[in-house]
């Protein structure tokens, strides 16, 4: 279906890969994994012919339909929802007109005519309003939201309604870049089942480990200018990974240690007449060997510490009798809850009943109808979520921001802190007005991180991180010294720091005091862990 090989290409001086080679064949779950910067989203454009390599060859079957769905995608007209997720607005017409091009040049016998054509095909049959209203219900979408113009919906939301327009049209390949950035849980969870049925040619980027280990059977890693093939999901690749590079490193000492022998008997003999033919001997030997290289360690995610927050009471918020509602909405009725200084604490349970509701009610930022909320001793309170941005001063570059937050904090310090969130180089030179969504998430999170609070209320944290980047920060709050509450779909990220559940549902909030792994055994969960974070 596909087949690279011989692969070069070079970005801004900079050689990404070389000598690469990635085989995909029907019905391959393959995942593209590798730091950020590595060449991931570049080898897409290569797959796709948008760019060019500098050298090898990229073969795919001649009937083979390609479908991709970038990382960030925006409406451009009046177009509803409907519209977007069948391909009446964008994709047909631009369809339509390539396909009279070829047939006007003559070319209709070629590849990229006959892939048109299927997907023209595709969105043109009688069924296609019935199929993308089911992809649209399983993407989280309400019926009401079919006719809306898709211009009202966040970016997120959009990119849903294109990945329908995707799955209506059922590719042989799918290209998916972080395809569950912009998805919560019960999509999330929806679309990993259907990949893991889905018929054709699955290859994807994602920073989500529990979503690879579900769906992936192989691993491609680009590191150091290589891309090297891994069986396995992406747990089975790390392991795989970090044996290879013992068994390299052990082949390395050794042969060094040889090496080191063969010139210690040349440089002790080879001026003795009766040892100097043994000596150039050894010397020759040395020449012939094929030398390994030493090989590198795989990279290990960046280690700082929070530094400790101001020392709260025992007590860092209560709830008492808290009546919430959204108009004729009813949320909480009643609700009594405290949080005790120390819990790291993680908010489960079905999509829409309460959980960022309870956190920001905790946070001070929403105003409930009745009840009291209390706050401990010193206690010193920090909300993140990803919608919130407000906090930046557009005309601070983000270093600045960073060093206004904590003032004694070194700024190679705060250069480590910001590269270990994917701020590079230049990057940390760029205003923070001119930043993306998110971008300034990232940032947010960084200020807190350096100039902490001692109760950190967090919803999803590691939404815009890559894998590297959610391992820091979970090392990093794992160290923490103050109160965490959090709400996250990331099973590896809970399981490492959540030391007790609170389950969420239809306005009551029932409390497991354990970790995940406790929680899954008490609810009875833990065939399906991550479908457990959304159970009734």
């Amino acid at each position: 279906m596909l087949t690279i090989r011989d692969l070069k290409k070079s970005v801004g001086g900079r050689t990404l890969f070389e000598n690469a080679a990635l085989q995909v064949n029907y019905g391959d779950r393959v995942a593209l994994v590798g730091p950020n910067g590595a060449g991931k989203s570049t080898l897409f454009s290569l797959i796709l012919g948008v760019d060019a390599p500098d050298s090898g060859v990229i073969e795919r079957d001649e009937w083979t339909m390609v479908g991709y769905l970038p990382q960030e995608g925006e409406a451009v007209g009046d177009e509803n929802v409907l519209d977007v997720a069948t391909g009446r607005a964008g994709e047909l017409p631009r369809l339509e007109r390539r396909l009279k091009e070829l047939e006007a040049a003559g070319t209709v016998s070629g590849p990229e005519y006959l892939e048109t054509h299927a997907k023209y095909d595709a969105l043109s049959d009688g069924q296609v309003d019935a199929r993308a209203k089911k992809f649209l219900r399983g993407l989280g979408y309400r019926e009401s939201d079919f006719t809306r113009p898709a211009r009202e919906m966040s970016g997120g939301w959009i990119m849903r309604a294109h990945l329908a327009r995707l799955l209506v049209m059922e590719p042989d390949l799918l290209l998916l870049d972080e395809p569950t950035n912009h998805l919560d849980l019960l999509s999330l969870l929806w679309l990993q089942n259907y990949l893991k049925n889905y018929t054709g040619a699955l290859l994807l980027i994602s920073h989500d480990r529990q979503f690879m280990d579900e769906v992936v059977g192989q691993v491609y890693e680009i590191a150091e200018k290589k891309v090297i093939s891994y069986a396995g999901n992406y747990t089975a690749f790390l392991q795989q990974r970090e044996d290879n590079y013992e068994r390299q490193l052990a082949a390395y000492k050794n042969q060094q240690k040889e090496i080191q022998s063969l010139q210690e008997f040349a440089d002790r003999f080879r001026a003795l007449p009766s040892k100097a033919s043994q000596a150039m001997s050894k010397l020759k030997q040395i020449e012939r060997l094929e030398l390994i290289e030493k090989p590198l360690a795989p990279k290990k995610p960046f280690r700082f510490q929070i530094p400790p927050p101001p020392r709260g009471g025992q007590r860092a918020v209560t709830l008492e009798g808290i009546h919430m509602a959204y108009g004729n909405h009813p949320v909480y009725a009643g609700l009594d809850l405290t949080v005790e200084r120390g819990e790291r604490t993680v908010l489960v349970g079905p999509n829409g009943a309460g959980k960022s509701t309870l956190l920001k009610i905790l946070a001070g930022e929403v105003a409930f109808q009745r009840g009291e909320r209390s706050l401990g001793h010193n206690a010193k309170i920090g909300y993140y979520s990803q919608h919130r941005t407000a906090t930046l001063d557009p005309n601070k570059t983000v270093l600045e921001e960073v060093l206004s937050s904590a003032p004694d904090l070194r700024e190679d310090e705060a250069r480590g802190i910001l590269g270990s969130f994917l701020f590079r180089k230049e990057e940390i030179y760029k205003p923070t007005g001119v930043l993306s969504g998110g971008e300034k998430s990232r940032l947010n999170l960084i200020k807190f991180l350096v100039d902490p609070p001692n109760l950190l209320l967090m919803d999803e944290p590691t939404t815009h991180l890559d894998i590297q980047s959610v391992e820091s920060l979970t090392l990093a709050l794992e160290r923490y010294e103050g109160t965490l509450v959090f709400i996250s779909h990331d099973v590896h990220f809970i399981r490492h720091l959540a030391t007790k559940v609170l389950h969420v549902n239809a306005g009551q909030v029932t409390t497991y005091s354990g970790g995940y792994d406790y929680y899954l055994e008490k609810t009875g969960a833990a065939e399906n862990e991550r479908a457990a974070l959304t159970a009734s």
